[in-house]
C-alpha cells in the first residue's frame, strides 16, 4: 500500500517546494489566475502529472508559463523532468485529485478533428473557442491600433482579412522593421476574430516557436499532433517569418501546413522584417505563396504619429496637461515605435518613484540616460550582458544559466527588460542570448519588470543604472 501512494506523496511534496519558487517568480494576480489551482497527482524519476482546474488554465500554462515550471522542477530535483498537465476539475478543490498512472504515449495524443473541420467548414466549438483565447495577446486590438500615413495600408487590410477571414486577401503578408506595430495588427487580428467568430480556432506562433514545437515532435515521434494543431486552426498567424530563411526542413513543413490551409479557404497571415522578394534563402514555392496574396508595408511613423501613440498611452488627462513633454519625447524618438513607448513608460516612472513633476527637463534627463547622445555605441548582447553583471555582481554565465536564486532571476529578468528597451531584438532572439531559453520567459520578465519598476525604487533605479551603463561604456 505504502509503495502504491509512493509516486502520489512525492508529487505532493515535490510541488509545494515548486509552488514557494514558482510563487516567488510571479505576481500575485498571475499566481491566483493560474498557479493557484494546480496539484501534482504522480512523481517519479521520468515525469511530473499535474492536475489544472480547466482547459484555459492548461492551455495558458502551455503556451505562456511551461518553461518556467519546468526550470523550477529541474532546480528542485537536479534532473529534466517530462511534464504532463491533465484537466481536472476537482484540481482546486478541498480534497486533493486521485492518483493517476503513468500516461502511455498514446494518451498525449489529441484526436483528428472532425470531418467538418477538416474540409474547411468553420462550425461553432465551445471548447475551441475558449481555448484559442489564449493565443493572443488581449491588450492588441484594433481600438488601440493609432494610425497614420506610415501604417494605414497594413491596418486597413488586416481589418479586412479579420472581417471577411480567408475571403480578402489570403495570405497577408505584412513586412517592415522592428518595433513598428506588426505585431499588434496580427493580434488585432486574432483578437476581432476571437470576438466576433466563436468557434473560429485562431492560432498565434512566432516562426522560431514553430521550429521548436517542429523539433521536438520529430524527436518524440509526435509529428501527426503537431500537424493537427496548425492544420487545424482557421487562423494561422505567423509571425517573424524572416526565422525561416535557411532552414530546409522547416520549409518544407510550413509550406505543405499553408497549403492545406490555403487549399481549405482558412485565413493566413504572416509578418516579417522584409518583403517576400527580398529573401535569398528562401524555397521558390514559399515565396511565391508569400507573394500571392496582399503584401503590405509598415513604415515608421511621422511626427503626428508618435504623438498620437503618445497621447494614447499617457492618458486623456496626462496629455492635455503634458503635451510638451509628449511633443519632446516624439522629437528625439523616431524610428521605432517600442523605444518610443519605452521612453514615456521611463519618464512616467521616474516621475512617479522620485516624486518630481512631469517637465521637458525631466524627459531630457531620462532620455539621455536612456539613449545618450545621438550617435550610441553599437549595443550588442555582449555589452548588455556584461554590464549587467558588473551591476549586480555575477557572472555572465551566472545570468545566461539556470539558478533561480532569488537576486539572480531579478538580474536576469531586468537585464531581459533592458535588452527589449534598447535593441531590435525580438523575444525569441533574447531568449537565445540567455542560455536558450522559450522566449516566453523573456515574455514574462518584460512585463513583470514593467510592473515592478512602477512600484519599486530599488528595481527603478537598477534599470535606470544598467541602461545608463550601456549607452556610456561604463
Amino acid at each position: 500500500m505504502g509503495e502504491a501512494n509512493e509516486p502520489v506523496e512525492n508529487a505532493e511534496r515535490l510541488w509545494m517546494l515548486c509552488a514557494e519558487a514558482l510563487h516567488n517568480q510571479v505576481n500575485e494576480a498571475t499566481w491566483k489566475t493560474w498557479f493557484d489551482g494546480i496539484r501534482a497527482s504522480w512523481a517519479d524519476d521520468e515525469q511530473v502529472v499535474l492536475s489544472v482546474p480547466s482547459s484555459l488554465v492548461k492551455e495558458r500554462l502551455e503556451s505562456r508559463y511551461l518553461t518556467l515550471v519546468r526550470e523550477v522542477l529541474a532546480d528542485a530535483t537536479g534532473k529534466q523532468l517530462a511534464i504532463r498537465l491533465v484537466v481536472d476539475t476537482d484540481a482546486a478543490g478541498e480534497q486533493p485529485p486521485l492518483p493517476l498512472p503513468p500516461p502511455s504515449a498514446a494518451a498525449t495524443e489529441k484526436p483528428p478533428p472532425p470531418a467538418a473541420a477538416r474540409q474547411g467548414q468553420w462550425e461553432p466549438d465551445q471548447s475551441r473557442a475558449a481555448e484559442q483565447a489564449l493565443s493572443v495577446d488581449t491588450d492588441y486590438t484594433f481600438d488601440a491600433f493609432v494610425t497614420g500615413p506610415s501604417n494605414r495600408f497594413a491596418h486597413a487590410a488586416a481589418r479586412s482579412v479579420a472581417e471577411t477571414p480567408g475571403k480578402s486577401y489570403n495570405p497577408l503578408y505584412i513586412h517592415g522593421g522592428v518595433g513598428l506595430g506588426k505585431t499588434h495588427l496580427l493580434h488585432a487580428i486574432g483578437n476581432y476574430v476571437r470576438d466576433n467568430f466563436r468557434g473560429r480556432l485562431v492560432r498565434y506562433v512566432p516562426s522560431e516557436t514553430f521550429l521548436n514545437e517542429f523539433v521536438d515532435a520529430i524527436r518524440t515521434n509526435t509529428t501527426p499532433a503537431f500537424k493537427r494543431r496548425y492544420r487545424e486552426c482557421h487562423l494561422l498567424l505567423v509571425d517573424d517569418v524572416q526565422f525561416m530563411e535557411g532552414k530546409e526542413g522547416l520549409q518544407e513543413e510550413f509550406f505543405h501546413t499553408f497549403n492545406e490551409l490555403h487549399q481549405t479557404s482558412r485565413q493566413i497571415v504572416i509578418t516579417s522584417d522584409r518583403p517576400p522578394n527580398s529573401f535569398t534563402t528562401l524555397d521558390d514555392r514559399l515565396r511565391s505563396r508569400f507573394m500571392s496574396g496582399l503584401t503590405a508595408t509598415v513604415q515608421p511613423p511621422d511626427l503626428e504619429t508618435r504623438l498620437a501613440i503618445l497621447r494614447s498611452k499617457a492618458g486623456e488627462e496626462a496629455a492635455t496637461k503634458h503635451s510638451d513633454v509628449l511633443e519632446y519625447i516624439a522629437d528625439n524618438v523616431k524610428d521605432n515605435i517600442r523605444q518610443l513607448e519605452g521612453a514615456l513608460t521611463q519618464v512616467l516612472a521616474h516621475a512617479s518613484v522620485y516624486g518630481q513633476h512631469l517637465t521637458v527637463e525631466l524627459a531630457e534627463e531620462v532620455l539621455f540616460d536612456l539613449f545618450g547622445t545621438n550617435q550610441p555605441r553599437p549595443i550588442t548582447p555582449r555589452v548588455i550582458l556584461d554590464a549587467t553583471a558588473s551591476l549586480f555582481g555575477f557572472a555572465v554565465e551566472d545570468i545566461c544559466g539556470t539558478s533561480r536564486r532569488r537576486p539572480l532571476v531579478t538580474a536576469r529578468q531586468i537585464s531581459m527588460y533592458v535588452f527589449r528597451h534598447v535593441t531590435d531584438y525580438s523575444y525569441p532572439a533574447i531568449a537565445r542570448e540567455f542560455g536558450g531559453r522559450d522566449h516566453t520567459t523573456v515574455i514574462h520578465a518584460v512585463e513583470k519588470i514593467s510592473t515592478l519598476m512602477k512600484e519599486k525604487r530599488q528595481i527603478y533605479d537598477q534599470v535606470n543604472e544598467l541602461m545608463a551603463r550601456i549607452s556610456s561604456g561604463g
